[in-house]
């Protein structure tokens, strides 16, 4: 139903009723969360901003993940080149860093002569968040695109995606 009540001068009082049936609650299956431990996964990551790198490293290490440092990506890619085959993981790849940035760096690192160059799992890690910026980081040779501030459960998703957490190094 609908009624108004006008007054000159005053202005006007709207009232609108609706009858509506009530929803009934769905019966959803439970969904099974992913397991979260991730011990004895090895993660590069390159960040040159400090907070940053600890903020990521202390949620990390919640899951038992040990990581690697990098203060920019040519630093990065050293440390990736240097490893054995195999030994890390995931890398965690900040996109704007001095010396080389995420980009170049992923770039560099999908171009070595190894053939986990080729497969190991790449997450951007960015403030840059447009659709251009993502595809930049896919066409880069990236995995996932991961927004900062980083979500946990972003990261733990990504991760149980793209790491067989049966080969743990």
């Amino acid at each position: 139903s609908l009624d108004v009540e006008s007054t000159p001068g005053k202005g006007s009082t709207f009232t609108v009723r609706l009858s509506l049936p009530l929803a009934e609650k769905a019966n959803q299956p439970d969904v099974e969360e992913p397991p979260t431990d991730l011990h004895g996964l090895h993660l590069l990551m390159a960040e040159d901003n400090e907070l940053n790198a600890e903020i990521a490293e202390f949620l990390l290490d919640k899951y038992g993940i040990s990581v690697t440092r990098a203060e920019n990506g040519e630093r990065a890619v050293e440390i990736f080149r240097e490893s054995q085959p195999g030994s890390i993981n995931v890398i965690f790849m900040d996109v704007m860093m001095p010396v080389m940035g995420g980009l170049e760096a992923t770039r560099a690192i999908r171009s070595l002569d190894r053939a986990d160059a080729k497969t190991i799992p790449i997450f951007a890690m960015t403030a840059n968040a447009f659709t251009d910026d993502i595809q930049r980081s896919y066409d880069a040779g990236m995995n996932e695109h991961l927004t900062k501030p980083l979500q946990e459960n972003e990261i733990i998703a990504a991760l149980h995606k793209y790491v067989d957490v049966s080969k743990k190094s």
